[in-house]
């Protein structure tokens, strides 16, 4: 999906930027404004890398854990430890691979917070614009859609920001 963010100076000038974009035959998906105070920009997934971190973190989480758990079965049986005997040879293997799970649970953490998104410097220099008081206008197009230049251009943008294709 194509995305860009248009940066403008002005409360009226975003509203009537997103306001023609609306107007305008392009389809979009989103064409959302983001105002310089509060923390509408942190809703955004686009836009916060706090939320890109959680979304990647779950999608790990999901293929860790159960290679986690036969993991830590696997382990368990291998090696023939008898660290939880007391709680018989099925109870043992099976908190081995709740100890594999939640190692894997813990894996999905560290992964995600180590990997940076394509997109990071652009999100940084937008998150900037928007400390310093600019508006920014979201404009997400279906792929092989163009976003509609023409109309972007007449509002005057500060900086057009365009993300990589998600």
């Amino acid at each position: 999906m194509p995305v860009c963010v248009v940066v403008l100076s002005d409360q009226a000038a975003a509203e009537g930027l997103t306001q023609q974009l609306r107007d305008t035959d392009v389809p979009l998906l989103m064409c959302q404004a983001i105002p310089p105070e509060g923390n509408a920009i942190d809703s955004v997934a686009l836009l916060s890398p706090n939320l890109t971190r959680q979304r990647r973190q779950k999608a790990m989480a999901r293929w860790l854990m159960p290679f986690g758990f036969l993991a830590g079965v696997t382990f368990t049986k291998i090696t023939n430890l008898t660290t939880f005997a007391a709680f018989g040879p099925w109870g043992e293997t099976l908190i081995g691979g709740l100890m594999g799970m939640g190692s894997g649970l813990m894996g999905s953490y560290a992964a995600a917070a180590s990997v940076d998104s394509d997109n990071e410097a652009g999100v940084r220099i937008l998150r900037n614009r928007r400390d310093e008081g600019s508006w920014l206008v979201l404009v997400e197009t279906p792929n092989g859609i163009e976003a509609p230049w023409q109309v972007v251009q007449r509002s005057r943008p500060q900086q057009v920001v365009r993300l990589n294709d998600l």
